[in-house]
């Protein structure tokens, strides 16, 4: 059996929610495929993370993945389906709130938080199936309830503290919506979905404004 979880731009899973969720094996020796965008493993405080010896687990294998770039998240995707025959746990945990705009023209923020993992979700989707039971876990935010979907401003990069913001709340919204709807449409299959909240969390993802 075989999961991945993905996290955000510029970060390993080094901090916060991601070496979290990538710390808790899943039960017996499952391949764990923890992704970060950086073009190499996680440093040293990912110990945890990719040390056998610590995770009591020897199917760790580190992979590269840049949610703020498609190119990339369908590079990664075609690399996993060639060599991973298996999918069981897909953890959609990316996040950041941030300015800027994407190589594709996006929002930062609303690029990464919802549309990489949107797209990741769709590539894998068939190998899911195959391997089902299987599920997928997107990692939302209660601040969805501040989310607003304007489609005529949808992925705008975001200016300013309140925008960027905002533009965060909106992504967690599109989460929950991307899972009722993925849930709703699997419903049958074996595959489920679900939208999560975290709880507060020291995490770095509502002050590091580097993205």
């Amino acid at each position: 059996s075989g999961w991945c979880t993905s996290c955000r731009r510029g970060k390993s899973l080094s901090t916060g929610l991601g070496q979290t969720t990538a710390d808790q094996s899943p039960p017996g020796q499952a391949r764990r495929i923890p992704l970060s965008r950086a073009g190499r493993a996680p440093g040293p405080a990912a110990g945890p993370v990719l040390c056998p010896q610590e995770t009591g687990n020897a199917e760790v294998l580190f992979m590269h993945l840049d949610l703020a770039s498609l190119r990339s998240v369908r590079a990664f995707a075609s690399a996993f389906l060639r060599q991973e025959p298996h999918l069981h746990l897909l953890i959609n945990n990316a996040g950041v709130s941030a300015g800027g705009r994407t190589e594709d023209g996006y929002g930062l923020t609303f690029q990464v938080n919802h549309l990489g993992h949107f797209l990741l979700t769709q590539l894998l989707l068939e190998r899911l199936q195959r391997s089902a039971p299987s599920r997928v876990v997107i990692v939302a935010s209660r601040a969805h309830c501040s989310g607003r979907l304007d489609p005529a401003a949808l992925g705008r990069p975001a200016r300013g503290a309140l925008r960027t913001f905002q533009a965060y709340c909106d992504s967690k919204l599109a989460n929950v919506l991307h899972a009722r709807e993925l849930a709703t449409r699997l419903q049958g299959t074996e595959v489920t979905c679900y939208a999560v909240h975290p709880g507060t969390a020291r995490a770095t993802v509502l002050w590091d404004r580097r993205g």
